[in-house]
């Protein structure tokens, strides 16, 4: 990593006392990295190809091109705006307060249920050993002594996080290199160890043709495991060559993610006994397929790595939970900068961390831990925020790049104003795709974002507090419309709704409606003086 030779900028914010620019370019890109390759990776390859067969690799093919598109953008954005929260603040420089408040909620509130999410996945997972037996009810919620475990736990990575930024990508630094020594470990012993060609064609390469294909790229969770690049951009306001190493680390983290899940899907397809495809790959069975790697490896007379695997599962969301920890503090931060969070958790130690996030970071865990089913089901969708969160920034690029055509920019993405569209439609895809099922809780969530946001900007104003942010309405005019079309279009579609809209068509029509609103949002965003003053007054903050 790279921690020296810090920019005058950086040096000042050493004596302010704010944010550290003290994290290097590995530090950057393990962020991401640790995200994308989370506890996911032991299901993503068995998940796809029992929905596409083999073809599940053109799957990974086509959900990595798509993530790609949308890290191109972000990639811009980030060596452009170097700050902190950068996916909930590129909205409000576009846009101003109304939309920047709704994308900075969006941020946050996935964010902040991610880190509890995965502690209760290494609490689960622990549940293979006997000495972690009684943390869990039998319904997957949380006992007294599991409960205690959690927020030890949350504990645990909020006092890593006091540590400072250094100390804390040092550690992320290290849990990740973990996080893909395992996969890659895998990948080799099991291809070793067995791998049939044959399983490629033996019941046909694309057995359910191309609707299988689409099914495995937008139902098992292959676009969802490649999400995560985004951690670089929150921390951006703490990079130590933040214009150049921003584009690298996103763009890397997407590269290298992309490239451990196809060779993972590879060697899964190639390494499953002849037994376990007797009835096809939608009915794929064998011993321990439940977690399938692990199981494989038994089956395989492997079980010294499905040992390793086992200890991975409790490492790897452990991993992912410290870097959302991070992640909530910093999209706070931003949050604060621009006027939708109290100032208080603008606030930074001597060590440039911003304390008091962290604290709501803890405080927000914990109840998300409460032990009742129906709050863990409503946590676990709300987690699904993200997708709502990365329709943002295309819009935010669109914009800028046409309201500011001379900013510098350390990264220009070549063929901008045809990946930026095309992005915010993988976007819209992306939220679409999670289901009716989740859009239509996610639209609680989002009105009681609106509710306290809402209600301390108005109190802000009320009382002229200096980081008052302006509820601009007219180039917020498209976003009812977007967020309430989405959830029609999934209400009638074929992913959860009634299915009066047949898949194809579907895709289409959210296709479709996605560029009309871009290119409506783009015609009614800021002017460019009024841009230039949202970001003098960030820069200030």
């Amino acid at each position: 990593m790279v921690y020296d030779q810090l920019s005058a900028p950086a040096r000042t914010a050493r004596r302010s006392g704010h944010l550290r620019r003290e994290v290097g370019l590995i530090g950057l890109m393990w962020a991401s990295v640790g995200s994308i390759i989370g506890s996911g990776w032991l299901y993503g390859a068995r998940n796809a190809v029992t929905a596409a067969g083999p073809a599940a690799l053109v799957s990974w093919g086509v959900g990595a091109v798509a993530i790609g598109l949308l890290a191109l953008v972000h990639a811009e954005l980030g060596g452009m705006f170097p700050v902190s929260g950068g996916t909930a603040r590129y909205p409000h420089y576009a846009f101003g307060g109304l939309v920047g408040m709704s994308f900075g909620w969006f941020s946050w509130i996935q964010a902040a249920t991610v880190a509890p999410i995965e502690v209760e996945a290494v609490i689960g997972y622990a549940g293979h050993w006997s000495s972690a037996a009684g943390l869990q009810h039998a319904d997957g919620t949380l006992t007294a002594s599991g409960l205690a475990v959690a927020t030890g736990l949350m504990v645990v990575f909020v006092t890593v996080n006091f540590l400072g930024v250094k100390v804390l990508a040092h550690t992320n630094s290290t849990a990740t290199w973990w996080k893909i020594f395992v996969p890659l470990l895998t990948v080799f012993v099991v291809a070793l160890t067995h791998f049939d060609t044959g399983n490629f064609t033996s019941h046909g390469f694309a057995p359910y043709g191309a609707k299988g294909v689409l099914a495995a790229i937008s139902t098992s969770g292959i676009i969802f495991a490649l999400l995560g690049f985004e951690q670089a951009i929150q921390l951006a306001g703490e990079s130590s060559n933040p214009r150049s190493h921003i584009p690298r680390a996103v763009l890397g983290s997407v590269t290298i993610g992309a490239v451990v899940y196809i060779l993972l899907q590879v060697v899964y397809i190639g390494a499953l006994p002849a037994a376990s495809l007797q009835h096809g790959w939608a009915a794929l069975a064998y011993q321990g397929i439940s977690g399938p790697w692990a199981g494989l490896a038994g089956v395989l007379s492997l079980g010294w790595l499905a040992a390793f695997l086992y200890v991975d599962a409790v490492v790897s969301p452990a991993g992912t939970a410290l870097i959302y920890t991070t992640s909530t503090s910093r999209v706070s931060y931003g949050l604060a900068a621009n006027g939708y969070f109290p100032q208080a958790l603008a606030r930074t130690d001597r060590r440039g961390v911003p304390w008091i996030g962290l604290l709501v970071s803890l405080v927000v865990g914990v109840v998300c831990f409460l032990p009742f089913p129906s709050w863990q089901q409503l946590v676990s969708f709300i987690t699904s925020a993200s997708v709502l969160m990365y329709a943002g920034a295309p819009l935010a690029y669109g914009a800028l790049r046409r309201r500011l055509p001379h900013h510098p920019r350390p990264y220009r993405l070549p063929a901008g104003g045809l990946i930026s569209p095309l992005s915010f439609v993988i976007a819209t895809l992306i939220i679409y795709w999670s289901g009716w099922s989740t859009l239509w809780r996610l639209g609680f969530a989002v009105l009681v974002g609106y509710a306290l946001m809402g209600g301390y900007a108005a109190y802000a104003s009320a009382t002229r507090l200096p980081q008052a942010p302006r509820m601009r309405w007219r180039p917020a005019q498209w976003l009812p419309v977007y967020l309430l079309g989405i959830g029609a279009i999934s209400w009638q579609g074929s992913f959860g709704g009634t299915g009066r809209l047949p898949l194809g068509w579907d895709i289409v029509l959210i296709s479709v409606f996605a560029l009309v609103v871009y290119y409506w949002a783009i015609a009614v965003a800021l002017r460019t003086a009024e841009i230039q003053e949202a970001i003098k007054d960030a820069e200030q903050h």
